[in-house]
């Protein structure tokens, strides 16, 4: 132990420098990946690709496909260090809305409903170039509850806006949070 401390606080300079140069070497080797935001993606990943996602649902909602696909690009820039591609990035999302309704859930004694569901499903095809262990074709599917003697036209944009944030939200944790 004497000749360790020796070598370290004024030993023969060449040793210490021997010692630092191995230290350091030895760490170069480690591949650590943290975040503070629980994100992890491969150092190697540097941009991404979110294309249009079409609203195939029998229910149409005009500005549902561009609010989707603009907040899941924004969920992606500002929580990452990728930088955005118009093609082949190293990371590629792609897909469409499949669902879009709305339906009764709670029923009053009059048979009539309390309350509504509206509930989006998007499928979503995830594939990552350099890691393509973590490629991934899944639907993923939100509500939101509302007060049935309510308009759904007095609440929708509120509704979509809610559910499009959690939508996103298991996107993104699936394709870059591994739990």
């Amino acid at each position: 132990m004497s000749n360790m401390k020796e070598m370290l606080t004024g030993g023969s300079g060449s040793l210490r420098l021997l010692f630092v140069l191995a230290v350091v070497a030895g760490l170069q080797q480690c591949k650590v990946t943290y975040s503070f935001s629980g994100v992890n993606i491969s150092t190697e990943v540097e941009t991404f690709t979110v294309e249009y996602f079409p609203n195939r649902a029998p229910i149409v909602q005009a500005q549902l496909s561009q609010l989707f696909t603009d907040a899941l690009i924004d969920k992606i820039e500002s929580n990452t260090g990728l930088d955005l591609a118009e093609s082949g990035g190293d990371v590629h999302f792609s897909g469409e809305i499949t669902n879009y309704e709305t339906r009764p859930t709670a029923i009053t004694g009059q048979e009539t409903a309390a309350r509504n569901r509206l509930t989006i499903t998007v499928r979503v095809r995830y594939s990552n170039s350099l890691e393509p262990e973590l490629d991934y074709d899944t639907s993923f599917s939100r509500y939101e509850d509302y007060d049935a003697s309510q308009n759904l036209s007095d609440v929708e944009n509120e509704l979509i806006e809610l559910i499009v944030e959690d939508l996103v939200e298991d996107i993104f944790n699936r394709a870059f949070v591994n739990w």
